[in-house]
This record gives C-alpha cells, structure tokens and sequence, in this order.
C-alpha cells in the first residue's frame, strides 16, 4: 500500500447511532476504508450534532464520548470511544483559521469531545481508537457557501497526515421516518441529484441546493445534516478521483450516501 502524497477526504453519511455497533454493508464499507489507507496522523472531524455560534475546535487531551440521543439500548449507551485528542495541533489549526473568521476567532473547546456523529463512525473504522481525533463545529451562523469555502481552508491539511472527515446525511428528515429498509421517492430522487452533482464535480448544485425544490426541501429541513458535506467537497482537490462508497435511502427519509477522494495517483 503506497502512502498517499496528501490524505483523502471523507463524507459519512452516518445514519443511526447503533451502526456504531451493528454489522451491515455501510458499516463493512467504515471497516474497508480504514484498513485502505495508512494510518492518519491525526482526524479532523466535522460533525452534524456540534452546532455553534463562531466556529469552535476540541482542544482537549481526552476527549469524552458523547451520547447525545435517546430511547437506545444500553449497550450503546455504554460504548466508549477513548480516543486522544491533540491540544498543540488544535491550536496549530485554529491559527491557521485565523484569517478565514476574523474578526472573530476559533475558539479552543475544553468541554464538547466527540459526539456520536463523530464516535459512530469512528468505532467501525478505527476501533483501536489510537488516532488523535479532533472535532470542529458546524458555525449556524454562515450560510451554505462559507461552510464550503471553510473546507477550501482546511484542504492544506491533508497535506500534514490529517484526515479530514465529514459526517451528516444528505437527507434526513427525522419527522417522515418510516420502519423500512427503503427510501420516499423525494428522498431516493435528491440523493440521486446529490450523487450526481458530486461527481460532475458541480459545487454550485450542491452549495444551493434549494433550486431543485421540493426533494432538497424535504430531504434538508434543517442543514446540520448537509453542511459537512459542503466543507468535504470544498477540501477536494483538481487532480482527486472521487468514489461513491455507500448510497442508498434508508427508514424513508435517511440517505447513507458517501463518498471519499483521493489522489488519483495514490491509491
């Protein structure tokens, strides 16, 4: 396995907190791209369930494990994802972020760790949990196109052995859940138009996804789900190959699309 000249970039679409513990084809796919690629030397992690004002980074030694849902059995509740953090690299990428939020600034978090957005999918993909992870929030504040162009930012750490990595859903509308393993058709035909969009590489499609109504609408009621995606797909670079390595629509209104990119000369 050659080592890439500049890590890939990850979009999960993470869907239910047990996949942390079951054993399906989306998590066989978490299982395969950790065993694809050499070790990070660190994760940077975007995930929907860390929602703030101004842009906030984990800056702790232990980060704890979150268990931010309800109504589970108690062995999900008792997972644990131990997992380092790195304080000196937070605050090399929050200096790095400087310009970007001015006149704000990052802010070094002491308090949130990983939330299951984060651990969920880790679990599967580096169960050893010896990788540093580190968790940035999704800023509420700014619209569609600057969460994009956060991720043009962050796209020079991939050149530090950073992996970065997005985890959402591009639709997911909690309220039209269905016990099925099968999609509505607004929400199969906007993850298709998503799937699309992704690999003709059309940015613009996917920072403004309400032009395509009524599907984007349902499928985003609210955008903390979609936004990772917009900071991945900023991170891709010219010459990266893109692959889709799960899709498909799940409890009616869950999309488990994802997608990875990379050096087309590395893998």
């Amino acid at each position: 396995m050659s080592v890439p000249s500049r890590m890939p970039v990850m979009f999960i679409g993470h869907g239910s907190p047990m996949n942390a513990l079951e054993h399906n084809r989306f998590t066989a796919s978490w299982q395969a791209l950790g065993q694809r690629f050499p070790a990070p030397r660190a994760i940077l992690m975007i995930s929907a369930h860390w929602m703030t004002q101004g842009l906030a980074l984990t800056a702790m030694a232990e980060p704890r494990t979150i268990h931010d849902f309800g109504g589970f059995p108690a062995e999900l509740f008792a997972a644990r994802y131990p997992a380092p953090g790195d304080p000196l690299l937070a605050q090399q990428i929050a200096e790095q972020l400087a310009p970007f939020v001015r006149p704000a600034a990052v802010t070094l978090d002491q308090e949130w760790g990983l939330d299951h957005g984060a651990w969920s999918v880790l679990l599967p993909m580096y169960p050893a949990a010896q990788i540093p992870v580190l968790q940035l929030s999704l800023d509420m504040t700014q619209p569609a196109a600057w969460h994009f162009a956060l991720g043009k930012q962050l796209a020079a750490l991939r050149d530090q052995g950073i992996l970065l990595m997005g985890s959402g859903n591009v639709v997911h509308n909690l309220r039209r859940l269905v016990m099925q393993d099968a999609g509505y058709d607004w929400a199969q035909q906007f993850e298709n138009t998503v799937e699309q969009a992704i690999l003709r590489r059309d940015w613009d499609a996917l920072i403004h996804y309400e032009q395509h109504g009524n599907p984007a609408l349902w499928s985003i009621p609210t955008s903390e789900h979609y936004l990772p995606l917009l900071s991945i797909l900023g991170a891709i670079a010219d010459d990266d190959a893109l692959e889709i390595v799960n899709q498909g629509v799940t409890m009616g209104a869950i999309s488990m699309l994802s997608l990875i990119a990379v050096t087309a000369k590395a893998d």
